[in-house]
């Protein structure tokens, strides 16, 4: 039998079944920088074989030669853009013809925009929808029916403390996020007796890539920086398997989340508006 092809970093290009090791699989999206390079980190040094799905591929390759080396779990690799409407169905589909099977489901991919709705891009808006919300809900929809077949499994869903409240000059990702809290609370309670679990994590500020990709000039916190990515890595990791359904990192996030979810809609929208407006400036 030929050998299997290597990358430059030491990583299969190919994977088989008799390849794959018998520990549970969580597959991550987004998996290449920020909470979800740290999520896929938690997770393989708890164990788990781990299936990265991001834009850029050198950095997963990176992650997934770091993980196989430091903690002899399996690594698999797939590049995909997840704006693309296909994507959910295709990343699918390449998991059942290689034998992956998914025990844990980790919808962390997203990105925001900062800026006046009317003005913004069409295409960044509606690319924004695709990847927060129906792609989150496509993964979900492919990769649950197996899980309720075996009666056991989890999905984390990455929203943020923005889904508790309305968000002017960042309405639609606001909005998405609402998406995310509202879907995983429901569908946690469809599942509830059938041996799967469905958390919601809900990260306050966090210095990652977001800021730059969303266009963010200044913090919303001032000179305080966020939790760091690790910190809620670690957090949503233990949330989820602890079964809790709502993660929300970090002291001052739990504050400003219990706030906005009892203050007047429209003081809490005019607050959140002019803090917008001065991260453009």
């Amino acid at each position: 039998m030929p050998a299997k092809k290597k990358t430059s970093r030491g990583v299969p290009s190919r994977v088989s079944r008799t390849d794959w090791k018998p520990n549970k699989t969580a597959l991550i999206t987004g998996a290449s920088g920020g909470i979800g390079y740290d999520l896929a980190s938690v997770f393989a040094e708890n164990g788990y074989n781990v299936v990265l799905v991001a834009r850029n591929k050198e950095k997963m390759l990176a992650l997934a030669n770091q993980a196989q080396q430091m903690f002899g779990v399996s690594v698999h690799v797939i590049q995909k853009d997840l704006a693309r409407p296909e994507a959910a169905q295709e990343i699918h589909r390449e998991l059942q013809r290689r034998g992956i099977g998914i025990d844990i489901l980790v919808n962390n991919a997203g990105f925001g925009l900062l800026g006046p709705f009317g003005y913004s891009s069409r295409a960044e808006e509606l690319g924004m929808l695709q990847l927060n919300v129906v792609t989150l809900a496509d993964l979900t929809k492919l990769f649950l029916p197996a899980m309720l077949m075996k009666g056991q499994g989890r999905i984390l869903n990455v929203a943020s403390t923005a889904g508790f409240q309305p968000g002017p000059f960042m309405s639609n990702y606001y909005a998405t996020k609402a998406y995310v809290i509202s879907f995983s609370v429901g569908l946690s309670e469809e599942v509830r007796d059938r041996g799967v679990t469905v958390s919601v994590l809900c990260p306050g500020p966090t210095p990652t890539g977001f800021r730059t990709r969303a266009g963010i000039r200044r913090s919303m916190l001032g000179g305080l920086g966020g939790v760091d990515s690790r910190i809620v890595a670690r957090v949503g990791f233990e949330g989820l398997m602890a079964g809790k359904l709502v993660i929300v990192p970090g002291v001052l996030n739990k504050l400003g989340t219990f706030v906005a979810r009892h203050a007047p809609v429209g003081i809490v929208s005019r607050i959140v508006g002019r803090l917008q407006q001065k991260r453009m400036s």
